[in-house]
């Protein structure tokens, strides 16, 4: 089959999208904590074909800049946080195709309890679950977790490595036709179908049986977003549906063939996964009217939003620097989380040092210099020449107010998109994997040779 985009819809389980001034917006419902505001979303994305709805999320709120929530409270940055599998199964109630992804962290769960959560949705849902493996970020969740200090950012990838071989070997134990469900003989299942997995490594033990039979799809999809050189080697080895953040082409193109060329040395098929870029696109019947909004957009984010999302990020304290001075060796040295941030600043910047003030400029951190803004044409053209250029096998869409980002994305660029045969006009089937072209795993597929081991 021709090759199409993968669209996402990205959101998160809180009282604002990714843009934390989104809650501002006169346009934004503001009921962000109930049903119907993520059921209204949910149906947009599914009659706009979109492969997945997908909650990013955090076990924390932005605490982290001069160690105090206040700010983050007084002006909403992201303070409610509610549980993004719960709110999946909302969504899944009012849709039949749409994929339900969700984050959970391989640092402060237990494997078990993370495999039983998403088998459970994938059945719930008739085989639509995906599930995102992050190793989470900063201090705020060490100690809402019971922990005094975030773990260190490649020892959380090597236990997430082994996380994932539990989650997994947990995934496989059910085979196949295991079900009997014999009413007349009283036989349930085949007892020599149902394995124990009796796990026992470095970081975890987990003996089993697991509780919860494979699904539909075999299994929720692996996502991941991994964009440091160790999160780009596990997103290679593991990851399905893989998230990036290119500014640019060539810096997507880059990342593309990185992460590509780790899923080969994993022993993978690189053309089974999918990366797809963060993209938030401002858009309209007509250029004029998209500039009109982005004018709107533009007046809504603060300073404070860019260093209380910043420090969270990094897990650096961006208030124990003034805004101006240099940030020393040392201190860049000592961000954690998403180093690719880091990294990305000191890139644009040209800067060995920079400031808090050029985190600010240059990460687009709570704000959205890098939006896309047009009618359909405009948009629609610059989606498909990162497509084209393979760049990306997809996007990830932002909204800058909900529902009205998606509905507009859905109103204006999705037939375009489709004119032009970049994007699918209905489903392929039910499940995830049949929507994506994903394979359905066997029993122990991920139990590849690798071919120049990946760390």
């Amino acid at each position: 089959m021709f090759r199409q985009m993968v669209l996402v819809g990205f959101l998160q389980a809180q009282n604002c999208t990714n843009l934390p001034s989104s809650w501002r917006h006169p346009d934004s419902r503001s009921d962000s904590m109930s049903a119907d505001y993520y059921q209204e979303i949910a149906k947009i994305l599914e009659a706009g074909k979109f492969h997945m709805a997908f909650f990013d999320d955090r076990l924390a709120m932005p605490d982290r800049y001069g160690n105090d929530h206040a700010h983050t409270v007084e002006y909403g940055i992201r303070c409610v946080k509610m549980d993004p599998l719960i709110v999946l199964t909302t969504m899944g109630m009012v849709t039949d195709k749409l994929g339900l992804g969700a984050t959970c962290s391989t640092t402060y769960y237990e494997p078990f309890d993370v495999a039983r959560r998403f088998a459970t949705l994938d059945l719930m849902s008739g085989g639509r679950a995906g599930w995102n493996v992050v190793t989470s970020l900063n201090d705020g969740e060490a100690l809402n977790m019971g922990r005094d200090s975030h773990p260190e950012h490649d020892s959380r990838y090597d236990k997430a490595d082994e996380f994932m071989e539990v989650v997994l070997g947990h995934w496989d134990t059910w085979e196949d036709g295991a079900l009997i469900m014999d009413k007349t003989s009283g036989r349930f299942a085949d007892p020599s179908k149902v394995k124990r997995l009796d796990h026992k490594g470095p970081a975890f033990k987990s003996r089993g049986p697991f509780t919860v039979p494979r699904s539909q799809q075999g299994h929720p999809v692996i996502i991941q977003a991994g964009a440091s050189g160790r999160g780009q080697r596990f997103a290679g080895r593991w990851g399905e549906v893989i998230f990036t953040a290119a500014r640019n082409l060539q810096g997507a193109k880059d990342g593309y063939a990185a992460v590509r060329n780790e899923a080969a040395k994993a022993g993978r098929d690189p053309d089974q996964m999918f990366l797809c870029n963060l993209t938030t696109p401002v858009c309209a019947a007509t250029r004029a009217e998209a500039e009109d909004k982005m004018a709107l957009i533009n007046k809504l984010p603060l300073e404070i939003d860019a260093l209380s999302l910043l420090s969270e990020a990094l897990n650096y304290d961006f208030a124990s620097k003034d805004l101006d001075a240099p940030l020393t060796t040392d201190d860049l040295k000592s961000m954690q989380g998403i180093l690719g941030i880091r990294d990305g600043v000191l890139k644009t910047s040209g800067k060995s040092n920079p400031s808090a003030r050029d985190f600010v400029t240059f990460s687009g951190r709570g704000q959205v210099h890098d939006a896309m803004v047009g009618g359909p044409r405009e948009i629609a053209d610059k989606l498909e020449e990162m497509f084209v250029e393979r760049g990306c096998d997809g996007f990830v869409i932002a909204a800058t107010y909900v529902p009205g980002s998606y509905a507009d994305f859905v109103q204006h660029v999705v037939p375009e998109l489709q004119r032009r045969g970049l994007f699918q006009k209905d489903y392929r089937g039910k499940t995830l994997r049949e929507n994506l072209g994903l394979k359905r795993p066997a029993a122990g597929a991920w139990k590849v040779q690798p071919r120049d081991a990946a760390e």
